[in-house]
């Protein structure tokens, strides 16, 4: 993947705490053990497929806003892969940080163009429909 100009991890890391990396018995919403402060991995190298096959699509997206960096809202804007769902996973300890207006229109945005969109945080999830009504997931 090109880096996109501003687009740059920097010291975010909220992936490697909000994700779950069953390889490391490491449960969503606790930071990895191998992540070093202000950002990077210190297994890089040797890190798992789960690890290595995430894409970040604040990274990889030119039209989302440098305002919706994960650290910076609270939430990762993710494609499910494996389903058709897009999702606003959330770190547990802020369940909510998806119900941000920012984050909020967007996931809105996302279900007016036919997704289906999910907020989740730890074993709690919502469903979020294109005229702006949600609800938890059954």
């Amino acid at each position: 993947m090109l880096a996109i100009p501003g687009k740059a991890c920097g010291e975010c890391s909220f992936c490697c705490k909000v994700l779950e990396i069953t390889e490391f018995a490491k449960p969503a919403g606790t930071l990895c053990e191998h992540c070093h402060k202000g950002g990077g991995c210190g297994v890089y190298a040797t890190r798992p497929d789960v690890c290595r096959d995430y894409e970040c699509l604040w990274k990889s997206d030119r039209g989302m806003s440098s305002q919706l960096r994960p650290d910076r809202v609270g939430a990762i804007l993710m494609e499910d892969p494996d389903s058709d769902e897009y999702r606003a996973v959330c770190d547990p300890a802020k369940p909510l940080a998806w119900r941000t207006p920012l984050v909020f229109k967007h996931l809105v945005a996302m279900a007016k163009a036919g997704r289906i969109v999910v907020a989740k945080a730890g074993l709690k999830a919502w469903r979020i429909h294109a005229n702006g009504e949600w609800g938890p997931c059954i």
